[in-house]
Formats: structure tokens, C-alpha cells, sequence
């Protein structure tokens, strides 16, 4: 938990940066403007966005356009203009800035998205394991956190939330979602935007934007494209080279159509690029080495070689290895409208996915845990929506197909792991393997008004999944009873899955919820939903022993892991007061598990190197979140916002222990001595804007924002050196908009204090007792220029 000193430190800091503007200068007062919701008190450059009203933020998490202020659900949204003021250049500028969200860049990969929500996420980045936040971008589920890492550069708006999301979004939402909504090309009116960004480690970052009408009012085009390149944040100290950079160049472009008043037709195509050099983190543990006879283990590399972190570390590559991503897919929606009641939706995708990625898990010069990636995955999806709205009554009813197939070749470098009377012995482990899931779902959601003031909405989903999984792993080494050791995945198994040998798993997902609106512009909550996350098969199992866990006190062939469900229960409200001039929101939950699924680092006594998938048992959360916006004057905007989590294991079956040991999370069979990864009690963040116009000139906006997360572990093992203490962060913004508001000039700091926090680890303690872990990036300037009309 954080300390009272931590807390008081942060809130008198928050509370500081809050009122450095005000206090630059004395404006004359100007009588407030009323506010309907937190979109009125953005700030006063954004650009409200066709589709909203005055004053209005809209949403669509219940797969339809309604207003946040009546919508029952645990949702942020950030318009553009949020993104800017939270200088977010992909989507880990999100990090803590809604309640119970944690969002940072994933394990060893520039590409890689690793999200938690409410303390749950993906236990494993490998491709075979599933999110557990569902990310969407323009109704388009992405199946893989490889490649989730968008970047922010044509976006109307982001929407997150919280809870499981199980009945209109589908599976692997257990933790919620985070939906991503494009810029429509404007039918009528010509738009262009743009804007270049030098910062610290000679960034440069493009942004640029067009939108044009090709035939009057009935076919528009937009393009977009971002470039983002830096140098690196980490040195290696032995050679001199640089890493932990960027580069990565994206486009978009969507073509906007309607034939009719009726009808709308909206292709839309994407692509990014990537090329990077390794991004390392640093080791926490001492790395061994163990010899295989006489039998005995030496340290190679101590903890913290370098001291404590100042973004040295070291890797044993020293080519060109790097990291590489293309990422490109396809989208057509149509949305037709039937009559005054009904309306139609169809969504059509298809996305490719190939990164090749070479990464350090040890972070070190010897040559432990060296892996390369290779990953080509693909997916065509499929989802149709009948809508309807009366007075009364309004609903979507939908089907939804996914159809992924996904294969990989890893290659692994030991050549440092194991030693044969005193001699070295070299070992590499090369691994193919290929997954193929088909998806099939029918879903519903209605609701009902009673009254003006209190309605009902239940909906139920229906999911059917098959996966199959075929992998073949074998070695080469110097020492013979290492080298060509095989395991092929199914074929070695004693007996064979099932006819098909594959999966197939089926999971109703109910939600209810009832909402009062005291008045027009408040809503209180109560709701129920259940969410599920797939099951599937270890895609780290090299060995039956990967496979083999502790099942009533007798070691068992555990071939798969099951699905994982969740029941949330929230109390919510959320309403906007004195005119407007305050917007607030809390919710209160409630999360049970069953069946949580953990990926730990070490198997059964004596066993080196394997990785055991477990469905631990039960997990319950419970919480509080809460927002708020409020407006003193015209020129002045605060928010805040706060997340608590308290998350505790009710059961979790180490099934790896024979007997316990040290880290298990069960040693004595009797007490859970360890908590949720990635769970920390509380994210806070405070943010504060102030506009002072200038005659005859434009405006001078002075922005800041603070950021807390609280102690948490990075490992579902809770070793000691994978956890991050607690951290905040602040950033700062000057900008000046031009009168026409047709350009601007605006400078930033991030993390202003240079504070130095942990984001991700990396858990490989049976492999050379490799723990390690990555940090967020130390404080940046930069300075931007852009246009927009």
C-alpha cells in the first residue's frame, strides 16, 4: 500500500502544479460557460467532433451513439484534444489516467501493448496466450497485445472500460476494453491538420491529417500518417550502442461513401511499419550458470550489475538484431438505416500481423535467456448488428465470427547456461509451432424504459471456440545427451486430446443492469455481468514436464488450461451539477474468478527450464473508482481521478510443488502468501489547465498533469526484485494558439521530476534464475509546432 507520506507528498505536489498558472497572472474574471459533461471543459482548442453536440461527449460502449451521462457503465472517454494535453503518442500515454489502468509497453518489445485493468491482464506475452482486455479499434477486435501498441494520431476519441465486458464485446474482456474510434472523412468541408515535434534524444515526430470531398456530399476521402523516431534510452556500457529506441511510421486512409441518406460505406485501410533496435531491461537477480557434472551453480552476472538503474544495461548480441513489425489490415463497415425504428450494421476485417523480434530476457552480457520471435499471425472477422430505438424500448442484436490462424518459429540461445566438467556447452532450442481458432457468437442487449427516470437492459452472448495447436521443439548442443532432444505437441502425448484434437469450449455471458436518472443529466447504477477469457495450451511447454502438475497430491499430464470467467457486480453514478460547472463519477465493484489463469516461472522439484500454465483457482477484487471535472472559471479546468483495488487469491492450486517451496503461492497447501500481479491498491491522477487570452494575439494555455500507481508486483510469483515500490509522475505543457486558432506553438516536459519507476518484468527464474525488469522513460523535453483548419 502506498505510505501516508507517499500520499501527502502527491497531493500536496498535484495540488501545487494546480495552481502554478493561476498564480502567473491576474486576468479579469469572466463569467463561467455552463458545462453538460467533461467534454465542455476540455480544453478550449479541441475540435468538437462531428458527431457530438455542444457540450457533449458520446459514447458508444453499449455499441450504440448515447450520451456519457446516461450510459451505466464504468467508462472514460479522451477526445483528441485529451490525447494532446496528455502529450500521448501511442496508447501508453493512457497509463493511470483513467482509474484501476494500467497501460505500458509489453516485455522486451517496442510493439507489444501490456494492459490491466481492475488488476487483470495477459499472464504471458507469448502469442498463444490470450488478453484479457479486449482492444477494438472502429469496432474491429485485435486478437494479439503484438502490435497493439497504437499509435494516437487520427483518433476522435478513446473509450476504456472497466469490468467485464462479456455480453456485447465477447470473449477475453474478463479485465474490460479499450475502443478506439477514427476520424470520419467530413462529407463537405475540406480539413487538414499537422504538427512536427522535436524532443529530448533527437525525437521527431509527424502528424499528419486530410480530409476532402471528392463528389458533393456523398464521397469523402481521408489520409493520415504518423512518423515516430528517437534515439535509445539505454547504453551498454561494453560496447557503446544505444538501445531501447523508436521508429515506426503509420498510415491510414478511409474512404467515406453514402449513396443514399440512408446508407453509409466506410472502407478503411491501415499499415505500420517498424524497425527498432533491442529494447532491454535490467536484471534484478543474480544470473547462474549450472554445471551439469560435477553438479553445482556459479554466478555469472550479479544483481544490478551496473548499481542501481541509470539506464545502462548489457546483451550478449552485438549484430544487428533488432526488432521488426508489419502490421496492416483491411476494414468495411456498413450502416443502414431501415426505417425511423430499425438499423443495420455490418463490420467486415481482415488484419495481418508479423513481427520478428529479437530480445534479451536476461538483459545481461551472458547468453541465458537470448530468444528470437517470429510470429505471422492473420484473422478475418465477421459481425453483424440489427439496432432499433423507440421511446421506449431500444436494443442490438448481433452475430460475430473470428477466424485466426497464427504460427511462430522461435529460436533460443544458451550457450552461457550449463557448463560439463568445467568445459562450456552450447545450447539452442528451436521451436515451431502454429494455432488455429475459430470463434462463433450470437448476442443481444435490450432496454426498456418504465419511466422517464428508471429503465432495465439485460443481454446475454452465446460463444462457441475451437482452437487447435500442433508445436515441435528440438535442440542442438555441444554436450550429446542435450542435443536433438524432441517433443512434438500433440503427437507425444500418451493418448490423444479427443477425435479432433483440439479444443472447444462454449460460455454464456449474461449482464443486467437498472437505472434511476434523478434528472436529466444524472444517472445511478446497480449491474451484473459475466465475462470469460479462452482457454487453450501452454505455447512454452518443451516437455511433458511442462505439463505435468500436482493434481490431489499426484503429479498429472495437465494437457490445457480452461477458460477463465469472472462475475462483476457495480454500483455506479455519474451526473454533472451547477450548471454544468462540475461533472463527478464513482463506481463501486465487485469481481469474482474462477479459474484464473497464471503462467508461473518454475515446475516441479528438480526440473530446469519449464513453464507451467495453472488455473489457479479463485480471485476476488473489490474497488472504487471515482472522477471528477470541475470548472471555477471560464479559463480554469481540473480533474481528477481515482482508482482502489484490493485483490486477494481465495484458492490458488500451485500444482507445481512436490513438496512446496520457497515462492510458491501455496507453501503450506493451507495459507496464499502472494497477491495479484499487476494489482496495485491505488492509481490516482490529478491534472489542471488555465487560459490566458492575449489581445489581439490568441490564448496561452499552461497544462499539468500528475500520476500515481501504487506498490505492485510484476510476477505472478511475487519475486522480490520483480515488484515497483510506487511512482508518480508529472508533466507539464505551455501552448499558445494563434486567434483564428488556425495554428499553435506548444512545449512539454514528461516526468518532470526524472522519477525512475518499473513498468513490466519478465519472470524466467527456472532458466538461469533470470528475473528482469523495464523501466519507464526518464524525463524528455520537446517543443511542437502545428496547424490545423
Amino acid at each position: 500500500m502506498a505510505t501516508k507520506s507517499t500520499l501527502r507528498s502527491l497531493l500536496l505536489i498535484g495540488a501545487a502544479l494546480g495552481g502554478v498558472t493561476p498564480a502567473l497572472a491576474a486576468p479579469q474574471e469572466v463569467a463561467p460557460q455552463p458545462m453538460t459533461t467533461p467534454a465542455a471543459v476540455r480544453d478550449t482548442f479541441a475540435a468538437v467532433p462531428a458527431d457530438m453536440e455542444e457540450g457533449e461527449i458520446i459514447v458508444s460502449a453499449r455499441r450504440r451513439d448515447e450520451r456519457l451521462l446516461d450510459v451505466p457503465v464504468a467508462v472514460t472517454a479522451f477526445a483528441a484534444a485529451d490525447l494532446e494535453r496528455l502529450q500521448a503518442v501511442d496508447l501508453t500515454g493512457l497509463q493511470a489516467a483513467a482509474p484501476n489502468l494500467n497501460l505500458v509497453q509489453g516485455r522486451g518489445s517496442a510493439a507489444s501493448a501490456n494492459i490491466f485493468i481492475r488488476g487483470i491482464g495477459q499472464p504471458d506475452a507469448l502469442q498463444t496466450f490470450d488478453p484479457a482486455v479486449g482492444v477494438y479499434i472502429d469496432g474491429v477486435y485485435l486478437s494479439r497485445i503484438q502490435g497493439a501498441l497504437l499509435g494516437l494520431f487520427d483518433v476522435e476519441r478513446i473509450e476504456v472500460l472497466r469490468g467485464p465486458q462479456g455480453t456485447l464485446y465477447g470473449k477475453n474482456t474478463t479485465g474490460g476494453a479499450i475502443s478506439i474510434v477514427s476520424k470520419k472523412p467530413d462529407l463537405e468541408t475540406f480539413k487538414a491538420a499537422g504538427s512536427a515535434l522535436y524532443g529530448s534524444y533527437d525525437q521527431i515526430l509527424l502528424n499528419g491529417y486530410v480530409s476532402a470531398p471528392l463528389v458533393g456530399d456523398r464521397l469523402a476521402l481521408s489520409l493520415a500518417a504518423q512518423w515516430d523516431k528517437r534515439d535509445g534510452l539505454v547504453t551498454d556500457p561494453r560496447t557503446g550502442r544505444r538501445y531501447n529506441d523508436r521508429n515506426s511510421a503509420t498510415v491510414r486512409g478511409i474512404l467515406r461513401a453514402k449513396p443514399t441518406d440512408t446508407v453509409e460505406v466506410l472502407l478503411s485501410a491501415d499499415y505500420n511499419r517498424q524497425r527498432t533496435g533491442l529494447t532491454l531491461g535490467y536484471a534484478t537477480a543474480p544470473l547462474l550458470q549450472t554445471s551439469l557434472f560435477p553438479a553445482g551453480v556459479t554466478t555469472l552476472v550479479p544483481a544490478e550489475p551496473y548499481g542501481r538503474y541509470d539506464f545502462r544495461a548489457s546483451t550478449s548480441f552485438r549484430g544487428n538484431e533488432g526488432q521488426r513489425l508489419d502490421h496492416w489490415g483491411l476494414n468495411l463497415t456498413v450502416n443502414a438505416e431501415l426505417s425511423d425504428v430499425y438499423s443495420l450494421s455490418s463490420i467486415t476485417s481482415y488484419r495481418k500481423l508479423s513481427p520478428d523480434l529479437f530480445i534479451d530476457i536476461d538483459a545481461s552480457q551472458a547468453e541465458l535467456g537470448d530468444v528470437f520471435v517470429g510470429i505471422r499471425q492473420q484473422q478475418f472477422s465477421q459481425e453483424l448488428q440489427l439496432k432499433w430505438d423507440t421511446d421506449n424500448f431500444t436494443g442490438v442484436v448481433g452475430l460475430f465470427y473470428l477466424d485466426e490462424a497464427v504460427r511462430s518459429h522461435q529460436e533460443a540461445y544458451a550457450d552461457d547456461l550449463f557448463t560439463f566438467l568445467g568445459g562450456p556447452v552450447s545450447f539452442t532450442r528451436f521451436i515451431d509451432d502454429r494455432q488455429k481458432t475459430r470463434s462463433y457468437a450470437a448476442f443481444g442487449q435490450a432496454s426498456y424504459k418504465f419511466t422517464d427516470r428508471l429503465s432495465l437492459t439485460g443481454g446475454l452472448r452465446y460463444t462457441h471456440e475451437t482452437r487447435a495447436y500442433n508445436r515441435f521443439t528440438t535442440t542442438s548442443s555441444s554436450a550429446a545427451f542435450l542435443n536433438n532432444v524432441t517433443f512434438r505437441f500433440p503427437d507425444n502425448l500418451p493418448a490423444p486430446l479427443n477425435a479432433n484434437n483440439e479444443l472447444a469450449f462454449d460460455a454464456w455471458t449474461p449482464s443486467i443492469s437498472l437505472s434511476f436518472k434523478p434528472s436529466p443529466d444524472q444517472t445511478l447504477y446497480v449491474s451484473a455481468s459475466r465475462g470469460f477469457k479462452s482457454g487453450g495450451f501452454n505455447g512454452r511447454a518443451n516437455s511433458l514436464n511442462d505439463l505435468t502438475l500436482v493434481v490431489n497430491g499426484t503429479p498429472t499430464l495437465v494437457t490445457s488450461f480452461r477458460p477463465e470467467t469472472v462475475w462483476t457486480y457495480e454500483a455506479g453514478a455519474r451526473g454533472s451539477f451547477l450548471n454544468g460547472r462540475v461533472y463527478l463519477s464513482a463506481t463501486a465493484f465487485l469481481s469474482d474468478f474462477r479459474d484464473f489463469q497464471a503462467r508461473v516461472g518454475g515446475g516441479l522439484v528438480g526440473a530446469t527450464g519449464v513453464f507451467p500454465v495453472l488455473n489457479a483457482g479463485r480471485l476476488r477484487m473489490f474497488g472504487f473508482e471515482g472522477e471528477a471535472v470541475i470548472k471555477p472559471t471560464s479559463r480554469w479546468n481540473l480533474r481528477a481521478s481515482i482508482g482502489t483495488l484490493d485483490a486477494n487469491y481465495r484458492e490458488f492450486n500451485d500444482g507445481r510443488r512436490v513438496p512446496p517451496q520457497t515462492f510458491s503461492c501455496n507453501p503450506t497447501g493451507q495459507a496464499i502468501t502472494c497477491q495479484p500481479a499487476f494489482a496495485p491498491p491505488i492509481t490516482l491522477a490529478l491534472g489542471s489547465d488555465y487560459r490566458i487570452p492575449i489581445a489581439g494575439a490568441g490564448t496561452v494555455t499552461f497544462g499539468s498533469d500528475a500520476r500515481f500507481v501504487d506498490a505492485h508486483w510484476l510476477s505472478v510469483d511475487n519475486r522480490p526484485g520483480l515488484r515497483e515500490p510506487g511512482y508518480w509522475v508529472a508533466n507539464a505543457t505551455i501552448r499558445f494558439d494563434a486567434e483564428d486558432a488556425r495554428w499553435y506553438l506548444q512545449g512539454g516536459v514528461k516526468n518532470l521530476f526524472d522519477t525512475l519507476y518499473r513498468t513490466d518484468g519478465q519472470e524466467f527464474s527456472s532458466v538461469g534464475n533470470i528475473q528482469t525488469v523495464y523501466y519507464g522513460d526518464p524525463r524528455t523535453f520537446n517543443v511542437m509546432a502545428g496547424f490545423k483548419f
